[in-house]
């Protein structure tokens, strides 16, 4: 899998947040439960002072490696870090090196198979902070940039 390395300034993200780990069986339900509740329920469109249409699946909050547990925040990149919607998560994605991967095809399938794929590629990864930035609203047919965390 191709990717260049890039630095990133800081960026603010607000959406909806939960704990899981890799290795929990619930993993797939609290992360596709999160994308549910920001699309389904409005929330997307009512964070204030967003920065691009673009959505965010955040990772960070690592209590160690791929294989602990950490925090997921869906939403999107805003200007500001002040919101008004009640049970909002607002966090940073540090600024820092990251390897940026681009995704092309099915959100759901073409992303899991980058994340499988990834501990096999022996980047040295912070776990600070990784996360997936939705280009295009296709399910099947997306752009995702995939940006991992690295020293």
């Amino acid at each position: 899998m191709n990717y260049e390395v890039v630095r990133l300034e800081e960026k603010i993200v607000a959406g909806v947040a939960a704990r899981t780990s890799n290795d929990s069986p619930e993993m797939g339900n609290v992360i596709g439960g999160l994308w549910q509740k920001l699309f389904s329920e409005g929330i997307f469109m009512q964070i204030k002072d967003a920065a691009n249409e673009k959505s965010i699946g955040l990772y960070t909050d690592y209590a160690g490696n791929q294989k602990e547990e950490y925090m997921v925040v869906v939403g999107r990149e805003v200007k500001t870090e002040a919101q008004e919607l009640e049970n909002i998560v607002v966090t940073k994605i540090p600024a820092g090196n990251y390897a940026k991967f681009i995704v092309r095809g099915d959100v759901q399938k073409d992303v899991a198979k980058l994340w499988e794929q990834l501990p096999k590629m022996g980047l040295a990864r912070t776990y600070v902070c990784d996360f997936e930035e939705y280009q295009e609203e296709a399910m099947e047919q997306a752009e995702i940039h995939i940006y991992i965390g690295i020293e």
